[in-house]
């Protein structure tokens, strides 16, 4: 398998690391999370009672496992156990059946009250990681050098860890929000006239830490935007016949310039923006829309250690 290769150990290795990115603030979206499913009495949970009891998170679909550090502290905040067998950024495959991927020991009442939460979680990063490896392993097998990265269009509130699931799947995040990166868009231009007065006024404040980005429709808005100080340009909407000699052109002339592409890529075409010339291709389909990978919370099943 690929994954014991060097560079497969790297990659796992670097999956287990990645909880050290998060913010210390993060913590705290647990408990709104819970929050919201248990805004007050839990009627089901007195049914059942604090009788400790065992359970198994199964994966039912083919899928990367991604949402450990969360899925951990949501029963931890609970007061339960949990114990994974599978690493995150891991491929699950089911094709021989489910596979039992964490079990969990606690009061049952609290096993139920961080089951939805934790699955519906899991459900949405581990799509959203999958959807990112498939786009990774396309530029591996095509031998691009640049990086597919996520856009900003989020789900409010979930947006750490639709980010974070993006760098299990081995793609690059874009930018986190609108501190992280200057991104001057078709309102921004408008509305200060021209693409030379937005990226002045852009630097002016952002100072030599922040990269100033604009999308542009043409390489003459382009070369104005590298002119004016621009860090990357993005051309915006251009197929891929119309992308490559443009960013031909943009890199010898600019080589120190980051070249994006943006704007309908979907995995089913992403394999044609691969040109030597661009640094970047940027897909809001790697969050929107995609397949969620499925996950079931068992109590009082078996559990099978790995």
């Amino acid at each position: 398998s690929r994954f014991f290769t060097a560079r497969g150990l790297f990659f796992f290795t670097k999956m287990a690391e990645l909880h050290h990115l998060l913010p210390t603030s993060w913590e705290s979206k647990i408990d709104e999370w819970l929050h919201e499913d248990i805004p007050s009495f839990d009627y089901g949970g007195f049914v059942v009672g604090d009788k400790e009891e065992r359970a198994e998170i199964l994966c039912k679909a083919n899928g990367v496992l991604c949402g450990v550090p969360f899925v951990t502290r949501i029963f931890e905040v609970l007061h339960c156990k949990i114990i994974w067998h599978n690493k995150e950024g891991e491929f699950i495959d089911v094709s021989a059946g489910n596979v039992p991927v964490a079990h969990i020991t606690g009061p049952v009442s609290r096993l139920l009250q961080g089951e939805r939460v934790a699955l519906n979680l899991m459900a949405r990063a581990s799509g959203i990681a999958t959807r990112a490896r498939e786009a990774k392993n396309l530029a591996d097998s095509a031998n691009w050098k640049g990086r597919v990265a996520g856009t900003r269009k989020t789900t409010p509130g979930f947006r750490l860890v639709e980010k974070y699931a993006l760098l299990v799947g081995g793609c690059d995040t874009h930018r986190n929000d609108l501190s992280s990166m200057i991104m001057l868009k078709d309102n921004h231009i408008s509305s200060t006239g021209n693409i030379t007065n937005a990226v002045k006024k852009a630097k002016s404040v952002g100072g030599f830490a922040i990269k100033v980005e604009v999308e542009c429709q043409n390489t003459a808005e382009a070369e104005e935007a590298i002119l004016a100080g621009a860090d990357i340009v993005m051309l915006d909407n251009h197929a891929p016949a119309q992308l490559q000699p443009a960013a031909k052109h943009l890199k010898e002339k600019y080589p120190h310039v980051i070249v994006e592409a943006s704007g309908g890529v979907t995995l089913e075409t992403l394999s044609s923006y691969f040109f030597p010339e661009v640094d970047v291709i940027s897909m809001g389909s790697l969050v929107q829309s995609v397949p969620h990978v499925d996950f079931s919370l068992n109590i009082g099943a078996k559990v099978v250690h790995k």
